[in-house]
């Protein structure tokens, strides 16, 4: 799943890297803060890989910037560890690539997204002189 968000950079951690069986790596996660309703939230973003955590540098804590990124989640002895892997950094306010995916307006959970009718035609309200003449009787049964 690709999504993104905008906020501002809060803070760099430090820098990890090491060797595996795959070879060499390394990553740096980062502390974004955005606004989620009438608060803000902060979240943590992991850069993996030397062209990522290259890209990261470009920015500072105070910037504004958009993130493109993944949601992964693995299991490991029982328990559920949730990843947010960035693959794009952009300064906030610039548009995503063509293709890209879009995600749409949040909804408040449990509604459904309903669209907008469009505006009735301009119809004057009934008055007086649009009434049925009274004849004798009611048709009534009360």
């Amino acid at each position: 799943m690709a999504l993104e968000i905008e906020g501002t950079l809060r803070q760099k951690l430090a820098a990890q890297s090491g060797t595996s069986a795959r070879g060499a790596w390394s990553k740096q996660e980062f502390i974004l803060e955005y606004p989620d309703g009438n608060f803000t939230a902060q979240v943590c973003f992991t850069a993996f890989g030397t062209e990522k955590v290259a890209e990261l540098d470009k920015y500072n804590p105070g910037d504004k910037i958009k993130v493109s990124f993944n949601l992964r989640s693995r299991e490991f002895n029982g328990r559920w560890y949730t990843d947010l892997q960035i693959w794009r950094i952009a300064p906030a306010g610039t548009p995503s690539p063509q293709g890209a995916y879009a995600p749409a307006p949040a909804q408040p959970s449990g509604y459904a997204a309903t669209p907008t009718p469009p505006p009735a035609p301009a119809v004057p309200a009934p008055t007086v002189e649009d009434m049925p003449a009274a004849e004798g009787e009611d048709d009534l049964p009360f």
